[in-house]
């Protein structure tokens, strides 16, 4: 019998949050920890857990000695922080979709069998769409993902929800991962599904994703049309505190 892994309870508690972040406005006030704590039926300390991440993510700020408030919805997403689209442009007021491209087993690339620690004969999940905010192609969305997320990928409805809900609700939480962000071209494919020209910029973001296990899970492409998606990245200056400034610089 396989064993079946259940997500963490204070992603529930994101979830349920996220869901009624959608439909106030900013300044609204939330609950506070005592009140998750008696509506979940969870310890202070994992309310805490669920809130901080909203937080991390922008979604909610924090007031000490007033309480939680919905934040001002991101022009951008920020850099260092992974949002699923679907979240991004409700929190952005749009209506986010999906046209299917593809949805495939097949074998996988040398590379991807590297990066997802596939074994030799095993098949990866492809899974090809463009990424829609109110009916505008936004991005073209390649996602490989490993065996274990097959059921919930050809399962799920998604050209109207969310790939990393579906695999959530499926025990398979994604956790973490590195980036990488360049800019390319857009290719004759891009041109044709995004309706942008040959040619034009394209932000280009590659991404491996690990579970709540620290297993690979997914390696993704997401491209998207430059003027329709940007990102916000916050930084420290290097040895800032190490400078010295001159009189009268």
């Amino acid at each position: 019998m396989s064993q079946v892994t259940h997500a963490p309870r204070y992603r529930a508690i994101e979830s349920a949050l996220r869901s009624r972040i959608a439909t106030l406005r900013p300044g609204q006030r939330l609950p506070s920890d005592s009140d998750l704590c008696a509506e979940f039926g969870v310890s202070r300390m994992t309310a805490r857990h669920a809130m901080a991440q909203l937080a991390e993510e922008g979604l909610v700020r924090r007031d000490p000695g007033r309480g939680t408030f919905v934040a001002e919805p991101p022009t951008h997403r920020r850099a260092n922080f992974l949002m699923t689209f679907s979240r991004e442009m409700r929190r952005q007021g749009r209506v986010p979709t999906s046209r299917i491209v593809s949805r495939v087993l097949r074998q996988p690339t040398e590379p991807e069998r590297v990066d997802l620690r596939m074994a030799h004969g095993e098949e990866v999940v492809e899974l090809r769409r463009v990424r829609l905010a109110d009916g505008e192609p936004v991005a073209l969305e390649t996602a490989v993902l490993v065996p274990r997320a097959a059921a919930a990928v050809f399962s799920a409805d998604l050209e109207a929800g969310s790939l990393h809900e579906a695999l959530i609700g499926a025990g398979i939480v994604p956790s973490r991962g590195t980036s990488s962000i360049g800019a390319e071209a857009a290719s004759a494919e891009d041109a044709h599904l995004l309706g942008v020209n040959p040619g034009e910029p394209m932000l280009v973001e590659r991404r491996l994703i690990l579970d709540q296990r620290g297993r690979p899970l997914e390696r993704t492409e997401s491209r998207y049309a430059a003027t329709r998606y940007g990102l916000n990245v916050g930084f420290s200056v290097e040895d800032s505190g190490a400078l010295s400034i001159a009189p009268g610089s």
